[in-house]
């Protein structure tokens, strides 16, 4: 559950802070941390 909300604060702080009026940028980049935090989990938390 902590790993869903830190993985939301993370994509609304950078879409706040870097991304507000590229929409196309903030799609690719939410993908790309999306991404991220689904390889971290299942390449760390889901063995643990």
């Amino acid at each position: 559950m902590v790993y869903i909300v830190v993985m939301i604060a993370i994509i609304v702080g950078v879409d706040l802070l870097l991304l507000r009026s590229k929409p196309l940028a903030r799609l690719i980049v939410n993908v790309g941390i999306v991404g991220l935090f689904l390889t971290v989990y299942m390449r760390f938390v889901k063995k643990a």
